[in-house]
């Protein structure tokens, strides 16, 4: 195992950091701490070839850059301090109504204008010859974004050397306030020499949660019985897609009660490259990245663009905030923020 830091530039003042952990089995990894972000993880395909699998950027003035912040996709940031959309940017708590930055179509997504992607994280890096672990820390002040309570968020970036990564999530509040923290990585395993169409799918979920045409969840769940969101049995996303324009942005549900369990996998049938999702979290927003900009692209050439990666977004229910029945929607300062979820690398 090998673990590195490096000075990449500044901002607000602040020191930006790069590490980059690596293993036994050529898996590396980048992160930084602008935005507890993932910037690259190369792997090997099946003959050994290492190719990048994820968006990202080398450079961190791309992160800043104006075609980037138009569009927004959050490569591989940490979100937070609630993932995902709240309908009208607003929700009732202990009495009090609380008002959110309407950033997405009179919506609130992912933790407003200046949410934990946006942020510079405290660091700190340890390894040894079984895994390397690099942990980011961030304080959220009350009614910061228009949230309640005073937060210490500490997230661990884990990588070990049989390939997996682990991101584990904790955090404590002074006051009962929704959190719902997730990694916004894209993946594309075909080392982006084509888009994600050809990869193969299989999610273990029997229901969605309905959402409206602007993502908004209701509460509702809907069987996957007999249409095109069923993965359960595993398809090429080509397939599944053929009906469905702008590809995937749904919330899959889990029956994990919170322990973690494997709920994902997809595959690269020519390179043999493989993923495992595992997670804690009650669900999972598939997105297939339709609104990606093409004019983004790594300094070596690959090129970004619409379902040209593909994100799963483990955390919290949608909206949960609004939802009466959405499981662990708040977070209590006796109770504190738990969360894990394992990213495992392979071939077949």
């Amino acid at each position: 195992m090998r673990i590195e830091k490096n000075i990449i530039g500044f901002k607000e003042g602040k020191e930006i950091y790069l590490f980059e952990m690596s293993n036994d089995n050529n898996v590396s990894i980048k992160i930084t701490n602008y935005g507890a972000t993932i910037t690259s993880i190369i792997t090997p395909d099946h003959k050994g070839n290492l190719e990048e699998i994820t968006c990202g950027f080398d450079s961190v003035k791309n992160y800043f850059s104006e075609e980037y912040l138009n569009n927004n996709p959050y490569f591989g940031a940490t979100i937070g301090r609630c993932a995902s959309r709240i309908e009208k940017g607003t929700f009732k708590l202990e009495g009090n109504i609380y008002n959110l930055p309407e950033n997405d179509r009179g919506n609130h997504l992912h933790g407003g204008l200046k949410g934990f992607d946006k942020k510079i994280w405290q660091s700190t890096y340890e390894g040894n010859k079984n895994s390397s672990c690099i942990t980011m820390k961030l304080k959220s002040y009350h009614l910061e974004q228009g949230y309640p309570g005073n937060l210490d968020i500490e997230v661990k970036f884990e990588l070990n050397n049989v390939n997996e990564l682990s991101i584990s999530y904790y955090a404590e509040t002074d006051k009962t306030t929704p959190i719902s923290l997730t990694n916004h990585t894209y993946f594309n395993l075909s080392g982006f020499k084509e888009n994600i169409l050809n990869h193969k799918v299989q999610i273990q979920s029997n229901h969605l949660l309905e959402l409206n045409s602007l993502g908004i969840a209701n509460g509702n769940k809907i069987l996957v019985n007999q249409r095109s969101e069923d993965f359960r049995k595993g398809k090429l996303l080509e397939d599944a897609m053929e009906f469905l324009e702008k590809g995937y942005d749904h919330y899959y549900l889990f029956s994990n009660n919170f322990l973690l369990q494997k709920v994902a996998t997809f595959f690269h049938p020519s390179n043999k490259r493989a993923l495992d999702i595992s997670t804690t979290e009650p669900g999972m927003q598939f997105y297939t990245g339709y609104y990606i900009s093409d004019k983004l692209k790594r300094e070596n050439g690959d090129q970004y663009g619409k379902f040209m990666g593909l994100c799963c977004e483990t955390h919290r229910y949608p909206n949960a905030p609004n939802l009466d029945k959405a499981p662990k929607s708040v977070t209590y300062p006796e109770d504190p923020y738990r969360s894990q979820t394992v990213f495992k690398f392979y071939t077949y």
